[in-house]
């Protein structure tokens, strides 16, 4: 009988699906992170259903979509009344289960959703890195200590020691853990990045490699105007920008080089003279994913909670002992979803999926048994949008004002041209539009009446079975 796998869950914050150098990134360096897929699979078509923290992690910890678990835009301070999540249904199991670092943004913060013991930084009173770093880098050290935020487009080196910041105490936390787990029982360590959500400040090393080799420039759509008066006057932590000259290179420096310098400590967790492969030979899976993307001045926009593609797809990489028998270095271009993260798991680690888990187990896929798949995910973030795409088409409607849009992500993946008007595809536009009348049929927004979609209707972050009871 084969001995239950460990299981390494390592998510990023903040990381678009496009910077990986396995995606053949202009300048962008992750080999650590490319290995993984190497190793195992890269799914190129992986997408967060609603691109923001909160759901996108209620997502992950239950395997279902925002309109079961009700989050379905950015709402801070709800309570959760869960169902069983992963860390729980491992932890049942037999399994130790720890999490290290960027908290899963849940409330209240040292709510555990399952995990056995967490060491996690949350910006509260109850953050473990922040007392951390008052210890041992002095009483007056901040994270936000260099002057820039968690928000913002301004970037410049991390001001304090490497040693300090977030991303090699993730990993130093990490491998106390691996030092002092239970023997005895497999483990399901989540390590939990902070990188590269702003502030835009890794190690000098990093920001300036990036500054040195320079950045590709954002993509700008047909359809997208810049900020009025080229955003002069506009605060730092905006949601449109006009970046250019040494502005846009700082910044997409600084994002750039927060993701290579995870990608350097995940080898500290991955090499295979110290790190795990070591310490449990083959017998290790491996899932890297990221919570949303970053628009990163793309169509003059800052942030996540859109549709596109810099906002809505991410990476999803996964590797597994030989035993399971995937072939390695696919990539699978099949629409796959942080909900599919947990159903996956469960099912290479042989424990019961539970009924209230809406993703599907990815195994079949990586067997190349092609199953039956699903057409579409529906992506969505209040008050903004309802959206639908295959990771070949996308179909986009503004809830607010009812306005559409329409790419063909082969011939344009970086969605510069807006068809919604091409009246070549207006057949294709109306099978999109029909299929998201048909899932907004339940919805108590009054998004649809069957026939029409309805603009103007209120669309909050939190639905109303998940609100909280007074």
């Amino acid at each position: 009988m084969n001995e239950r796998p460990n299981i390494l869950l390592v998510i990023t914050d903040q990381q678009r699906g496009d910077c990986l150098s396995y995606e053949r990134h202009p300048v962008l360096m992750t080999p650590n992170m490319d290995a993984i897929a190497g190793d195992g699979a890269h799914f190129s078509k992986a997408y967060v259903t609603c691109p923001s923290c909160i759901a996108a992690r209620r997502s992950i910890l239950s395997g279902q979509f925002p309109r079961t678990h009700g989050m379905v835009g950015y709402a801070d301070g709800v309570e959760w009344d869960a169902p069983p999540t992963l860390p729980g249904v491992l932890r049942n199991a037999g399994y130790q289960t720890w999490m290290v670092g960027r908290s899963m943004h849940q409330h209240p913060p040292r709510k555990r959703y399952g995990y056995d013991h967490m060491v996690t930084n949350c910006h509260t009173g109850a953050d473990d890195y922040e007392r951390w770093l008052k210890l041992h880098a002095g009483a007056t050290a901040e994270w936000f200590g260099g002057g820039v935020m968690h928000n913002d487009w301004t970037a410049r080196p991390f001001h304090l020691e490497e040693r300090f910041h977030h991303t090699n105490w993730v990993v130093d936390e990490s491998l106390e853990f691996l030092r002092r787990r239970d023997p005895a029982c497999p483990f399901f360590l989540t390590v939990s990045f902070i990188a590269p959500h702003p502030p835009l400040q890794p190690p000098a090393h990093y920001f300036e490699r990036y500054l040195r080799t320079g950045v590709p420039d954002p993509s700008i759509g047909d359809w997208e105007t810049p900020p009025a008066d080229g955003g002069r006057g506009m605060d730092v932590a905006p949601f449109q920008v006009a970046l250019s000259g040494e502005a846009l290179l700082s910044a997409r420096a600084g994002y750039y080089g927060l993701i290579n310098h995870v990608d350097d400590q995940l080898r500290r967790l991955l090499n295979g003279v110290t790190g795990l492969p070591r310490m449990v030979g083959d017998n290790l899976i491996v899932c890297f994913i990221s919570d949303h993307g970053e628009m990163l001045g793309d169509h003059y926009l800052w942030r996540k909670q859109l549709p596109y593609e810099a906002s809505a797809r991410i990476p999803f990489l996964l590797s597994a002992p030989s035993r399971f028998g995937f072939a390695r270095g696919q990539t699978i271009d099949a629409p796959v979803c942080l909900e599919d993260v947990m159903p996956t798991l469960l099912d290479l680690a042989d424990v019961p999926i539970p009924d209230t888990v809406e993703g599907r187990s990815l195994l079949p896929l990586l067997r190349g048994e092609q199953p039956a798949w699903r057409d579409y995910l529906h992506l969505e973030h209040a008050p903004f949008h309802q959206s639908l795409t295959d990771g070949k088409e996308k179909f986009i409607w503004y809830t607010g004002d009812g306005r559409e849009q329409f790419f063909d992500l082969l011939e344009d993946p970086r969605e510069c041209r807006d068809l919604i008007r091409d009246p070549d595809r207006q057949e294709r536009i109306a099978c999109w539009r029909a299929r998201l009348i048909d899932e907004l049929r339940e919805r108590p927004e009054g998004f649809t009446d069957g026939a029409r979609l309805i603009p103007g209707q209120p669309y909050r972050a939190v639905l109303p079975h998940a609100q909280p009871t007074v």
